[in-house]
Formats: C-alpha cells, structure tokens, sequence
C-alpha cells in the first residue's frame, strides 16, 4: 500500500474537520487530506465536475470519510452514489457521524459502506478512534490499487 493513500473527508462543520484533521496528525498521518464540506462538493470531486473539472490536482481518494448529516445532499446520498458508480464504488468509506441509531448504521450497511464509526464527543476519543482506523485501513487492510 503506499504510505501516502489520499483520503477524502466529506464534513460540513468546520469544527469537526479541525477536531478530525487535529486527531489524524496526533496519529502522524502525514496522507494527503482533502476536504469537501458538502454532499454536492463531493460528487463533484469524486466526478471531477464543478469547480473541480479540469483541476489536475484532483486526486481518486484511497478512503472517503464521510459525514452521514449534512444540508442538501446527505451523507446517505453520497454513499448511495458512490456505491452505485462503477468508477467509484471500489473506494472504501468510512461512515464517520455522530448518529448511532440503529437504522443510519443498517441503511449504510446495506447500501455498501465498509466500516460506520460513531464520532467520540471528546477530542482524545475521537483520536483514539482515528488512530483505530488508521492502523486497520493503513496497517491490516489492504486498499484497491488507484490508477
């Protein structure tokens, strides 16, 4: 795998992007982050349409982290457009969201996301669980190759 996957983070609070960022560098990520602060903004990366057509830095994430409760297109919607591309389905998501209802973890499940992990309230939790995830989808896990 190489050691600088790109990774994708679909997450409308800037507060929580900060918190998340902050914890991946208390990890010693040091891979790419990109940021998309809305469902539209992330199918527009992942299509590269929208203010992203034609940008050469626009990278095939790796991994998608992505927020489930976000205005306009959810998280959900995302997820289900992703899983429905062939382009794109391939690209493992992480569902990162602070729902714990039993029906948002089913319908991910079932619509295809490959791991759903409650946001910890406090700082240290959620770097705790980002360091989780990092050494499973960076150290255990073996991710499909990008071209």
């Amino acid at each position: 795998m190489n050691a600088l996957a790109n990774i994708l983070l679909v997450e409308d609070n800037p507060d929580d992007f900060e918190a998340t960022s902050r914890s991946l560098q208390r990890n010693h990520f040091v891979n790419p982050v990109r940021w998309c602060r809305t469902g539209r903004d992330a199918i527009d990366y992942l299509r590269h349409g929208g203010v992203y057509a034609g940008d050469a830095k626009v990278l095939r994430p790796d991994l998608i982290l992505l927020d489930l409760n976000m205005p306009g297109i959810d998280g959900r919607k995302v997820l289900e457009i992703i899983k429905s591309d062939d382009d794109l389905k391939s690209i493992p998501v992480v569902v990162l969201t602070t729902s714990r209802d039993s029906k948002d973890v089913d319908q991910c499940y079932a619509i295809g996301a490959n791991t759903y992990i409650q946001k910890p309230v406090s700082f240290e939790g959620l770097t705790q669980a980002i360091g989780a995830m990092k050494d499973y989808w960076f150290g255990i896990a073996i991710l499909p190759r990008t071209e």
